[in-house]
Protein backbone atom coordinates (compact mmCIF):
# COMPACT_ATOMS: atom_id res chain seq x y z
CA UNK A 1 0.00 0.00 0.00
CA UNK A 2 0.94 3.62 -0.38
CA UNK A 3 -0.17 7.21 -0.62
CA UNK A 4 -0.54 8.84 -3.87
CA UNK A 5 -2.03 12.18 -4.98
CA UNK A 6 -4.47 12.93 -8.51
CA UNK A 7 -5.39 16.20 -9.46
CA UNK A 8 -7.76 18.38 -10.97
CA UNK A 9 -7.72 21.59 -13.49
CA UNK A 10 -10.51 24.36 -12.85
CA UNK A 11 -11.92 26.49 -15.53
CA UNK A 12 -10.15 29.60 -14.00
CA UNK A 13 -6.87 27.08 -14.24
CA UNK A 14 -6.43 26.80 -10.58
CA UNK A 15 -4.73 22.57 -10.06
CA UNK A 16 -6.74 20.91 -6.79
CA UNK A 17 -4.66 17.73 -5.54
CA UNK A 18 -6.56 14.58 -3.42
CA UNK A 19 -4.16 12.85 -1.59
CA UNK A 20 -5.74 8.29 -1.71
CA UNK A 21 -4.25 5.30 0.28
CA UNK A 22 -4.46 2.93 -2.64
CA UNK A 23 -2.06 -0.33 -3.75
CA UNK A 24 -1.68 -2.52 -6.54
CA UNK A 25 -3.49 -5.58 -7.96
CA UNK A 26 -2.56 -7.51 -10.94
CA UNK A 27 -5.70 -7.69 -13.68
CA UNK A 28 -4.99 -10.05 -16.09
CA UNK A 29 -1.28 -8.93 -17.96
CA UNK A 30 -1.55 -5.73 -16.14
CA UNK A 31 -1.15 -4.16 -13.01
CA UNK A 32 -3.75 -1.50 -11.97
CA UNK A 33 -4.36 0.43 -8.76
CA UNK A 34 -7.05 0.09 -6.65
CA UNK A 35 -8.08 3.27 -4.08
CA UNK A 36 -8.85 1.62 -0.86
CA UNK A 37 -9.80 5.44 1.08
CA UNK A 38 -9.62 8.77 -0.09
CA UNK A 39 -8.10 10.92 2.39
CA UNK A 40 -9.25 14.45 0.47
CA UNK A 41 -8.09 17.87 -0.57
CA UNK A 42 -4.50 17.71 0.22
CA UNK A 43 -4.64 21.89 1.22
CA UNK A 44 -7.38 20.51 3.77
CA UNK A 45 -5.37 17.20 4.72
CA UNK A 46 -5.45 16.33 8.59
CA UNK A 47 -1.54 15.67 8.61
CA UNK A 48 -1.62 15.15 12.33
CA UNK A 49 -3.78 12.61 12.16
CA UNK A 50 -1.33 11.18 9.72
CA UNK A 51 2.04 11.40 12.13
CA UNK A 52 -0.48 9.64 14.82
CA UNK A 53 -0.97 7.25 12.32
CA UNK A 54 2.37 6.59 11.43
CA UNK A 55 3.02 6.71 15.47
CA UNK A 56 0.50 3.99 15.63
CA UNK A 57 2.25 2.08 12.46
CA UNK A 58 5.94 2.33 14.32
CA UNK A 59 4.42 1.49 17.90
CA UNK A 60 3.62 -1.85 16.31
CA UNK A 61 6.56 -2.51 14.58
CA UNK A 62 8.64 -2.03 17.52
CA UNK A 63 10.09 1.35 15.73
CA UNK A 64 10.68 3.67 18.30
CA UNK A 65 9.27 7.53 17.88
CA UNK A 66 12.29 9.35 17.35
CA UNK A 67 10.93 12.77 17.39
CA UNK A 68 9.96 12.41 20.94
CA UNK A 69 13.14 11.68 22.15
CA UNK A 70 15.56 14.32 21.68
CA UNK A 71 18.37 13.77 23.82
CA UNK A 72 19.18 17.52 24.57
CA UNK A 73 16.06 18.08 26.19
CA UNK A 74 17.16 15.54 29.11
CA UNK A 75 21.37 15.72 28.89
CA UNK A 76 21.56 19.40 28.03
CA UNK A 77 24.90 20.43 25.82
CA UNK A 78 27.84 19.34 25.42
CA UNK A 79 27.09 15.44 24.75
CA UNK A 80 29.44 13.13 25.21
CA UNK A 81 28.73 9.06 25.30
CA UNK A 82 30.08 7.61 28.45
CA UNK A 83 29.62 3.87 27.07
CA UNK A 84 27.77 1.42 25.07
CA UNK A 85 26.54 -1.95 25.71
CA UNK A 86 24.38 -4.19 23.68
CA UNK A 87 20.95 -4.95 24.88
CA UNK A 88 19.15 -6.33 21.64
CA UNK A 89 19.29 -10.48 22.93
CA UNK A 90 19.50 -9.97 26.53
CA UNK A 91 16.37 -7.84 26.19
CA UNK A 92 14.71 -10.63 23.83
CA UNK A 93 16.00 -13.15 26.13
CA UNK A 94 14.82 -11.78 29.57
CA UNK A 95 11.05 -11.28 27.77
CA UNK A 96 11.22 -14.85 27.30
CA UNK A 97 12.57 -15.88 30.84
CA UNK A 98 9.52 -13.19 31.87
CA UNK A 99 6.79 -14.44 29.90
CA UNK A 100 6.97 -18.30 29.99
CA UNK A 101 7.53 -17.70 33.95
CA UNK A 102 10.88 -19.17 34.30
CA UNK A 103 11.66 -16.23 37.12
CA UNK A 104 8.44 -17.31 38.76
CA UNK A 105 9.09 -20.96 38.93
CA UNK A 106 12.78 -19.71 39.89
CA UNK A 107 11.35 -17.89 43.03
CA UNK A 108 8.64 -20.65 43.85
CA UNK A 109 11.21 -23.25 44.30
CA UNK A 110 13.86 -21.50 45.89
CA UNK A 111 11.41 -20.13 48.95
CA UNK A 112 11.33 -17.10 50.64
CA UNK A 113 14.95 -17.23 51.15
CA UNK A 114 16.61 -13.50 50.82
CA UNK A 115 19.86 -12.44 50.07
CA UNK A 116 21.95 -9.37 49.34
CA UNK A 117 21.65 -9.88 45.59
CA UNK A 118 18.55 -11.01 43.43
CA UNK A 119 19.50 -15.06 43.02
CA UNK A 120 16.75 -14.79 39.88
CA UNK A 121 18.42 -12.36 38.23
CA UNK A 122 21.86 -13.60 38.43
CA UNK A 123 20.63 -17.14 37.57
CA UNK A 124 19.40 -15.17 34.52
CA UNK A 125 22.71 -13.62 33.79
CA UNK A 126 24.42 -16.72 33.76
CA UNK A 127 21.83 -18.57 31.32
CA UNK A 128 21.99 -15.26 29.05
CA UNK A 129 25.61 -15.85 29.10
CA UNK A 130 25.64 -19.30 28.05
CA UNK A 131 23.30 -18.45 25.40
CA UNK A 132 25.23 -15.38 23.93
CA UNK A 133 28.50 -15.76 24.80
CA UNK A 134 28.99 -19.00 26.65
CA UNK A 135 32.79 -18.81 28.70
CA UNK A 136 33.45 -19.58 32.43
CA UNK A 137 31.20 -18.84 35.39
CA UNK A 138 34.52 -16.00 36.22
CA UNK A 139 34.34 -14.47 32.90
CA UNK A 140 30.34 -14.44 32.51
CA UNK A 141 30.15 -12.29 35.78
CA UNK A 142 32.56 -9.77 34.57
CA UNK A 143 30.44 -10.04 31.27
CA UNK A 144 27.16 -9.29 33.34
CA UNK A 145 28.09 -6.79 34.87
CA UNK A 146 30.44 -4.66 32.60
CA UNK A 147 29.85 -5.89 28.78
CA UNK A 148 26.24 -6.07 28.70
CA UNK A 149 23.06 -4.23 30.05
CA UNK A 150 20.48 -6.76 32.36
CA UNK A 151 17.44 -5.21 33.74
CA UNK A 152 17.50 -5.54 37.60
CA UNK A 153 21.20 -6.44 38.05
CA UNK A 154 23.42 -3.99 39.73
CA UNK A 155 26.35 -6.11 39.78
CA UNK A 156 27.53 -9.67 40.54
CA UNK A 157 30.92 -11.44 41.46
CA UNK A 158 32.09 -14.88 40.82
CA UNK A 159 30.94 -16.22 44.29
CA UNK A 160 27.16 -15.06 43.74
CA UNK A 161 27.37 -16.52 40.86
CA UNK A 162 28.60 -20.01 42.55
CA UNK A 163 26.10 -19.20 45.35
CA UNK A 164 23.45 -18.94 42.64
CA UNK A 165 24.43 -22.21 41.41
CA UNK A 166 24.35 -23.87 44.23
CA UNK A 167 21.07 -23.20 45.33
CA UNK A 168 19.62 -23.79 42.11
CA UNK A 169 20.96 -27.55 42.23
CA UNK A 170 19.48 -27.74 45.99
CA UNK A 171 16.18 -26.46 44.95
CA UNK A 172 16.31 -29.08 42.00
CA UNK A 173 16.78 -31.79 43.96
CA UNK A 174 13.62 -34.13 42.74
CA UNK A 175 13.48 -31.85 39.34
CA UNK A 176 10.97 -29.77 41.09
CA UNK A 177 12.75 -26.63 38.91
CA UNK A 178 12.39 -28.61 35.60
CA UNK A 179 8.56 -29.59 36.15
CA UNK A 180 7.83 -25.92 37.30
CA UNK A 181 9.23 -24.06 34.22
CA UNK A 182 8.11 -27.10 31.93
CA UNK A 183 4.61 -26.83 33.07
CA UNK A 184 4.76 -23.08 32.81
CA UNK A 185 5.86 -23.23 28.97
CA UNK A 186 3.98 -26.10 28.38
CA UNK A 187 0.87 -24.22 29.30
CA UNK A 188 1.62 -20.91 27.43
CA UNK A 189 2.85 -22.59 24.22
CA UNK A 190 0.39 -25.36 24.52
CA UNK A 191 2.77 -27.42 23.96
CA UNK A 192 1.56 -31.55 22.84
CA UNK A 193 3.29 -33.83 24.61
CA UNK A 194 1.87 -37.08 23.47
CA UNK A 195 4.74 -37.82 21.63
CA UNK A 196 8.74 -37.46 24.24
CA UNK A 197 11.78 -38.17 22.35
CA UNK A 198 14.28 -39.16 25.19
CA UNK A 199 18.47 -39.89 23.96
CA UNK A 200 21.47 -39.79 25.54
CA UNK A 201 25.41 -38.34 24.68
CA UNK A 202 28.08 -37.89 26.72
CA UNK A 203 30.62 -35.10 27.50
CA UNK A 204 34.41 -35.32 28.69
CA UNK A 205 36.38 -33.67 31.19
CA UNK A 206 39.99 -32.48 30.47
CA UNK A 207 41.66 -34.70 33.07
CA UNK A 208 44.01 -37.33 33.15
CA UNK A 209 42.74 -39.87 35.57
CA UNK A 210 38.72 -40.47 36.96
CA UNK A 211 37.80 -39.86 40.42
CA UNK A 212 37.48 -42.86 42.81
CA UNK A 213 35.03 -44.11 45.70
CA UNK A 214 31.42 -45.86 44.93
CA UNK A 215 30.04 -42.62 43.98
CA UNK A 216 32.41 -41.37 41.28
CA UNK A 217 30.79 -39.01 38.76
CA UNK A 218 33.61 -38.31 36.48
CA UNK A 219 34.62 -41.73 34.94
CA UNK A 220 35.81 -43.71 32.27
CA UNK A 221 33.03 -44.87 29.94
CA UNK A 222 31.79 -45.51 26.58
CA UNK A 223 32.56 -41.73 24.67
CA UNK A 224 30.06 -40.37 22.22
CA UNK A 225 32.70 -38.01 21.61
CA UNK A 226 35.02 -40.60 20.72
CA UNK A 227 37.24 -39.48 23.66
CA UNK A 228 37.54 -42.79 25.61
CA UNK A 229 41.17 -41.57 27.13
CA UNK A 230 39.13 -39.09 29.20
CA UNK A 231 36.60 -39.32 32.17
CA UNK A 232 32.91 -38.56 31.73
CA UNK A 233 29.58 -38.40 32.55
CA UNK A 234 26.19 -39.07 31.28
CA UNK A 235 23.48 -36.86 29.76
CA UNK A 236 20.01 -37.16 29.05
CA UNK A 237 17.59 -35.51 27.28
CA UNK A 238 13.68 -35.71 26.70
CA UNK A 239 12.17 -33.16 24.05
CA UNK A 240 8.68 -32.41 22.82
CA UNK A 241 8.11 -33.14 19.31
CA UNK A 242 8.98 -29.24 18.92
CA UNK A 243 12.19 -29.40 19.90
CA UNK A 244 11.55 -27.72 23.64
CA UNK A 245 13.03 -29.69 26.56
CA UNK A 246 11.42 -31.46 28.62
CA UNK A 247 13.55 -32.60 31.18
CA UNK A 248 17.54 -33.17 31.54
CA UNK A 249 19.13 -36.03 33.65
CA UNK A 250 23.10 -36.49 34.89
CA UNK A 251 24.54 -39.73 35.51
CA UNK A 252 28.21 -40.91 36.17
CA UNK A 253 30.35 -41.47 33.19
CA UNK A 254 30.34 -45.19 32.99
CA UNK A 255 26.61 -45.72 32.94
CA UNK A 256 24.62 -47.98 30.41
CA UNK A 257 22.24 -46.68 28.10
CA UNK A 258 20.11 -49.82 28.80
CA UNK A 259 20.04 -49.24 32.28
CA UNK A 260 19.15 -46.10 33.21
CA UNK A 261 15.19 -45.99 30.50
CA UNK A 262 13.63 -47.26 34.16
CA UNK A 263 14.50 -44.42 35.90
CA UNK A 264 13.69 -41.77 33.01
CA UNK A 265 10.42 -43.75 32.81
CA UNK A 266 9.78 -43.29 36.48
CA UNK A 267 10.79 -39.70 36.46
CA UNK A 268 8.43 -38.99 33.49
CA UNK A 269 5.47 -40.76 35.25
CA UNK A 270 5.76 -38.85 38.29
CA UNK A 271 4.72 -35.52 36.33
CA UNK A 272 1.36 -37.33 35.62
CA UNK A 273 1.55 -35.56 32.43
CA UNK A 274 -1.34 -38.44 30.59
CA UNK A 275 -0.87 -40.66 27.81
CA UNK A 276 2.44 -40.51 26.64
CA UNK A 277 4.29 -42.31 24.17
CA UNK A 278 8.10 -42.80 24.49
CA UNK A 279 10.53 -42.62 21.31
CA UNK A 280 14.33 -44.07 22.08
CA UNK A 281 16.55 -45.18 19.90
CA UNK A 282 17.95 -48.52 19.03
CA UNK A 283 20.17 -48.46 21.96
CA UNK A 284 17.66 -48.96 24.36
CA UNK A 285 14.99 -51.59 22.61
CA UNK A 286 15.99 -54.03 25.00
CA UNK A 287 12.72 -56.28 25.77
CA UNK A 288 13.32 -55.06 29.51
CA UNK A 289 13.39 -51.59 28.55
CA UNK A 290 10.58 -51.70 26.08
CA UNK A 291 8.24 -54.15 28.47
CA UNK A 292 8.93 -51.31 31.54
CA UNK A 293 8.11 -48.87 28.97
CA UNK A 294 4.58 -50.25 29.27
CA UNK A 295 3.87 -49.70 32.66
CA UNK A 296 1.03 -48.23 33.67
CA UNK A 297 -0.33 -47.86 30.50
CA UNK A 298 2.52 -46.51 28.71
CA UNK A 299 3.09 -46.80 24.82
CA UNK A 300 6.85 -46.90 23.26
CA UNK A 301 8.26 -46.33 19.62
CA UNK A 302 12.09 -47.99 19.45
CA UNK A 303 14.01 -48.46 17.06
CA UNK A 304 14.99 -52.16 16.49
CA UNK A 305 18.63 -53.46 15.27
CA UNK A 306 18.95 -54.88 12.05
CA UNK A 307 22.77 -55.94 12.34
CA UNK A 308 23.45 -57.96 15.54
CA UNK A 309 22.01 -60.85 14.01
CA UNK A 310 18.33 -60.56 15.40
CA UNK A 311 16.06 -63.55 13.94
CA UNK A 312 13.34 -60.77 14.23
CA UNK A 313 14.92 -59.13 11.40
CA UNK A 314 14.39 -61.74 8.82
CA UNK A 315 11.34 -62.91 9.88
CA UNK A 316 10.08 -59.14 9.21
CA UNK A 317 11.48 -59.03 6.11
CA UNK A 318 10.21 -61.96 4.77
CA UNK A 319 7.03 -60.74 5.28
CA UNK A 320 4.89 -59.46 1.59
CA UNK A 321 3.70 -56.19 1.53
CA UNK A 322 3.23 -53.20 -0.09
CA UNK A 323 5.07 -49.63 0.92
CA UNK A 324 3.08 -46.72 0.86
CA UNK A 325 4.38 -43.03 0.03
CA UNK A 326 4.97 -40.83 2.57
CA UNK A 327 7.41 -38.69 2.26
CA UNK A 328 9.47 -38.05 -1.18
CA UNK A 329 12.45 -39.81 0.93
CA UNK A 330 9.99 -42.15 3.43
CA UNK A 331 8.08 -44.94 2.78
CA UNK A 332 6.82 -47.37 5.09
CA UNK A 333 5.39 -50.72 5.14
CA UNK A 334 3.67 -52.51 8.69
CA UNK A 335 4.31 -56.07 8.91
CA UNK A 336 2.82 -58.48 11.76
CA UNK A 337 4.37 -60.98 13.78
CA UNK A 338 2.66 -64.32 15.30
CA UNK A 339 2.53 -63.99 19.14
CA UNK A 340 3.20 -60.51 20.12
CA UNK A 341 0.98 -57.64 20.26
CA UNK A 342 3.98 -55.34 19.28
CA UNK A 343 3.40 -52.99 15.54
CA UNK A 344 6.37 -53.63 13.16
CA UNK A 345 7.13 -51.15 10.43
CA UNK A 346 9.79 -50.82 8.27
CA UNK A 347 10.90 -47.31 7.02
CA UNK A 348 12.76 -47.33 3.56
CA UNK A 349 14.74 -44.24 2.22
CA UNK A 350 15.67 -45.00 -1.51
CA UNK A 351 18.07 -41.64 -1.29
CA UNK A 352 19.79 -43.33 1.72
CA UNK A 353 19.91 -46.59 -0.44
CA UNK A 354 21.46 -45.02 -3.09
CA UNK A 355 23.91 -44.08 -0.56
CA UNK A 356 24.49 -47.51 0.94
CA UNK A 357 25.36 -49.07 -2.29
CA UNK A 358 27.73 -46.67 -3.60
CA UNK A 359 29.54 -46.57 0.00
CA UNK A 360 29.96 -50.19 -0.56
CA UNK A 361 30.79 -50.71 -3.87
CA UNK A 362 33.64 -47.86 -3.15
CA UNK A 363 34.83 -50.17 -0.19
CA UNK A 364 34.61 -53.34 -2.06
CA UNK A 365 36.69 -51.95 -5.02
CA UNK A 366 39.07 -50.67 -2.34
CA UNK A 367 39.41 -53.87 -0.87
CA UNK A 368 39.97 -55.82 -4.27
CA UNK A 369 42.77 -53.54 -5.09
CA UNK A 370 44.98 -54.28 -1.69
CA UNK A 371 43.60 -57.96 -1.93
CA UNK A 372 44.69 -58.28 -5.55
CA UNK A 373 48.20 -55.96 -4.52
CA UNK A 374 48.89 -58.56 -1.46
CA UNK A 375 48.69 -61.14 -3.73
CA UNK A 376 50.97 -60.39 -6.94
CA UNK A 377 53.36 -59.54 -3.93
CA UNK A 378 53.34 -63.07 -2.45
CA UNK A 379 53.50 -64.61 -6.07
CA UNK A 380 56.81 -62.56 -6.82
CA UNK A 381 58.35 -63.55 -3.67
CA UNK A 382 57.26 -66.97 -4.22
CA UNK A 383 60.12 -67.25 -6.77
CA UNK A 384 63.01 -65.68 -4.77
CA UNK A 385 65.95 -68.09 -4.24
CA UNK A 386 66.56 -65.96 -0.64
CA UNK A 387 64.99 -67.93 2.00
CA UNK A 388 65.61 -64.82 4.80
CA UNK A 389 63.81 -62.78 1.97
CA UNK A 390 60.84 -64.84 1.15
CA UNK A 391 60.85 -65.39 4.83
CA UNK A 392 60.96 -61.49 5.04
CA UNK A 393 58.55 -60.69 2.89
CA UNK A 394 55.93 -63.46 3.80
CA UNK A 395 55.92 -61.86 7.51
CA UNK A 396 54.95 -58.77 5.30
CA UNK A 397 51.97 -59.55 3.52
CA UNK A 398 51.12 -61.24 6.92
CA UNK A 399 51.13 -58.09 8.37
CA UNK A 400 48.99 -56.39 5.82
CA UNK A 401 45.90 -58.94 5.78
CA UNK A 402 46.14 -58.41 9.58
CA UNK A 403 45.82 -55.15 9.63
CA UNK A 404 42.82 -55.26 6.74
CA UNK A 405 41.28 -58.14 9.05
CA UNK A 406 41.33 -55.89 11.96
CA UNK A 407 40.47 -52.39 9.77
CA UNK A 408 37.63 -50.90 11.84
CA UNK A 409 35.76 -50.36 8.67
CA UNK A 410 36.86 -52.98 6.20
CA UNK A 411 37.21 -55.95 8.12
CA UNK A 412 33.78 -56.30 8.15
CA UNK A 413 33.49 -56.90 4.64
CA UNK A 414 36.42 -60.00 4.69
CA UNK A 415 36.52 -63.33 5.30
CA UNK A 416 39.54 -65.73 6.25
CA UNK A 417 39.95 -69.30 4.52
CA UNK A 418 41.49 -72.50 6.12
CA UNK A 419 44.58 -71.78 4.59
CA UNK A 420 44.49 -68.21 6.13
CA UNK A 421 43.62 -65.98 2.95
CA UNK A 422 41.48 -63.44 2.99
CA UNK A 423 38.96 -62.94 0.66
CA UNK A 424 35.51 -60.47 0.12
CA UNK A 425 32.80 -62.18 1.94
CA UNK A 426 30.25 -61.58 -0.82
CA UNK A 427 27.39 -63.63 1.80
CA UNK A 428 27.78 -60.28 3.47
CA UNK A 429 27.31 -58.06 0.65
CA UNK A 430 24.47 -59.86 -0.35
CA UNK A 431 22.93 -59.66 3.39
CA UNK A 432 23.78 -56.01 3.73
CA UNK A 433 22.36 -54.91 0.42
CA UNK A 434 18.73 -56.41 1.94
CA UNK A 435 19.22 -53.36 4.41
CA UNK A 436 19.93 -50.70 2.22
CA UNK A 437 18.31 -47.79 3.81
CA UNK A 438 16.10 -49.50 5.73
CA UNK A 439 15.54 -49.16 9.30
CA UNK A 440 12.86 -50.84 11.05
CA UNK A 441 10.52 -49.34 14.28
CA UNK A 442 8.37 -50.88 16.92
CA UNK A 443 5.40 -49.48 18.21
CA UNK A 444 3.28 -50.96 21.33
CA UNK A 445 0.26 -48.33 20.21
CA UNK A 446 -2.66 -49.79 18.66
CA UNK A 447 -4.11 -46.71 17.43
CA UNK A 448 -1.11 -45.06 16.12
CA UNK A 449 -0.91 -45.00 12.12
CA UNK A 450 2.46 -46.41 11.02
CA UNK A 451 2.85 -43.38 8.82
CA UNK A 452 2.78 -41.49 12.28
CA UNK A 453 5.21 -43.84 13.87
CA UNK A 454 7.71 -43.76 11.22
CA UNK A 455 7.09 -39.37 11.40
CA UNK A 456 7.86 -39.88 15.27
CA UNK A 457 10.57 -42.06 14.55
CA UNK A 458 12.78 -39.41 12.74
CA UNK A 459 11.63 -36.90 15.00
CA UNK A 460 13.91 -37.97 17.13
CA UNK A 461 16.66 -36.18 15.26
CA UNK A 462 15.34 -32.79 17.92
CA UNK A 463 16.64 -34.62 20.56
CA UNK A 464 20.33 -35.38 18.75
CA UNK A 465 19.79 -31.67 17.68
CA UNK A 466 19.65 -30.36 20.99
CA UNK A 467 22.73 -32.05 22.29
CA UNK A 468 24.78 -30.25 19.09
CA UNK A 469 23.45 -27.01 19.77
CA UNK A 470 24.58 -27.48 23.59
CA UNK A 471 27.88 -28.63 22.51
CA UNK A 472 28.50 -26.54 19.99
CA UNK A 473 26.59 -22.98 20.17
CA UNK A 474 26.03 -22.95 24.42
CA UNK A 475 29.36 -25.06 24.26
CA UNK A 476 28.46 -26.91 27.08
CA UNK A 477 32.54 -27.85 27.22
CA UNK A 478 34.84 -27.36 28.59
CA UNK A 479 33.19 -27.93 32.24
CA UNK A 480 35.32 -25.61 34.79
CA UNK A 481 34.14 -27.38 38.01
CA UNK A 482 35.43 -30.18 39.60
CA UNK A 483 32.33 -31.24 42.63
CA UNK A 484 29.60 -32.66 41.40
CA UNK A 485 27.00 -30.63 42.08
CA UNK A 486 28.29 -27.76 40.18
CA UNK A 487 28.11 -29.84 37.13
CA UNK A 488 25.30 -30.81 37.20
CA UNK A 489 23.92 -26.72 38.11
CA UNK A 490 26.26 -25.98 34.84
CA UNK A 491 23.68 -28.94 32.81
CA UNK A 492 21.00 -27.15 34.44
CA UNK A 493 21.98 -23.78 33.11
CA UNK A 494 22.66 -25.09 29.59
CA UNK A 495 19.50 -26.82 29.37
CA UNK A 496 17.54 -23.36 30.73
CA UNK A 497 19.47 -21.21 27.83
CA UNK A 498 18.65 -24.19 25.03
CA UNK A 499 14.48 -23.62 26.38
CA UNK A 500 14.98 -19.82 25.61
CA UNK A 501 16.96 -20.35 22.29
CA UNK A 502 14.06 -23.20 20.76
CA UNK A 503 11.29 -20.98 22.60
CA UNK A 504 12.89 -18.37 20.31
CA UNK A 505 13.60 -20.35 16.94
CA UNK A 506 10.25 -21.65 16.82
CA UNK A 507 8.40 -18.49 17.03
CA UNK A 508 10.76 -16.73 14.19
CA UNK A 509 11.56 -19.40 12.30
CA UNK A 510 14.95 -18.67 12.39
CA UNK A 511 18.26 -20.12 13.84
CA UNK A 512 19.59 -18.91 17.06
CA UNK A 513 22.72 -18.03 15.70
CA UNK A 514 21.39 -15.83 12.92
CA UNK A 515 18.28 -13.98 15.65
CA UNK A 516 21.60 -13.33 18.28
CA UNK A 517 23.90 -11.78 15.60
CA UNK A 518 20.96 -9.90 14.11
CA UNK A 519 19.94 -8.05 17.84
CA UNK A 520 23.58 -7.82 18.85
CA UNK A 521 23.33 -4.91 16.50
CA UNK A 522 20.79 -3.03 19.64
CA UNK A 523 22.82 -0.75 21.78
CA UNK A 524 22.02 0.89 25.19
CA UNK A 525 24.64 4.46 24.40
CA UNK A 526 25.20 6.03 27.80
CA UNK A 527 24.90 9.88 26.62
CA UNK A 528 26.31 12.48 29.24
CA UNK A 529 25.96 16.53 29.39
CA UNK A 530 25.85 19.27 31.26
CA UNK A 531 22.60 18.02 32.72
CA UNK A 532 22.78 14.98 33.30
CA UNK A 533 23.15 11.62 31.86
CA UNK A 534 20.63 9.37 29.91
CA UNK A 535 20.55 5.65 28.72
CA UNK A 536 19.22 5.56 24.69
CA UNK A 537 18.80 2.73 22.49
CA UNK A 538 20.30 2.66 19.04
CA UNK A 539 16.94 2.42 16.84
CA UNK A 540 15.60 -0.81 15.63
CA UNK A 541 15.53 -1.73 11.90
CA UNK A 542 13.19 -3.31 10.26
CA UNK A 543 14.38 -6.76 10.72
CA UNK A 544 14.86 -6.65 14.60
CA UNK A 545 11.73 -5.04 15.39
CA UNK A 546 10.35 -8.03 13.16
CA UNK A 547 12.08 -10.59 15.69
CA UNK A 548 10.63 -9.07 19.31
CA UNK A 549 7.33 -8.86 17.33
CA UNK A 550 7.11 -12.51 16.28
CA UNK A 551 8.30 -13.42 19.63
CA UNK A 552 5.65 -11.30 21.01
CA UNK A 553 8.18 -9.38 23.11
CA UNK A 554 8.42 -5.68 23.77
CA UNK A 555 11.61 -3.95 22.27
CA UNK A 556 13.82 -1.94 24.44
CA UNK A 557 12.49 1.84 25.12
CA UNK A 558 13.64 4.57 23.15
CA UNK A 559 15.20 5.73 27.00
CA UNK A 560 15.85 3.34 29.02
CA UNK A 561 17.36 5.97 32.24
CA UNK A 562 17.60 9.42 32.92
CA UNK A 563 19.69 10.50 35.72
CA UNK A 564 19.54 14.68 36.42
CA UNK A 565 23.38 16.11 37.30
Amino acid sequence: MYLRTTQRRNRDGSVVRYVQLAHNRRVGAVTQAQVLANLGREDQLDRDGLRRLVASINRYLGVPDTAATDSTQFVGDGLMVAESRPVGAVRLLDGLWRALDVDAALRKVLGPRRFSTDIERVLFALVANRAIEPMSKLSAAEWAVRDVAIDGLAGMDEDQAYRAMDLLVEADAQAEVQEAVFFAVADLLNLEVDLLFFDTTSTYFERDTEESGDDAFRVYGHSKDHRNDLPQIVIGLAVTKEGIPVRVWCWPGNSNDAAILPEVRDDIRGWRLGRIITVVDRGFSSAENLAYLRRGGGHFIAGMRMRDGNPLVDKVLSRQGRYRQVRDNLRVKEVGVDDTDLRYVICHNPEQADRDRTQRADVIARLQIELDRIAKARDRTANSKSHTAKRKAQAAHTKAECALRDHPALGRWLRQQANGRLVIDRAKITTEARLDGKYLIATSDPHISAEDAALGYKNLLEAERGFRDLKSNLLLRPVFHRLEHRIRAHVLLCWLALLLVRVAERRTGQTWRRIATELGRVHAVALTGSAGTAVHTTPLTTAQAGIYRECRITPPAAITAINPA
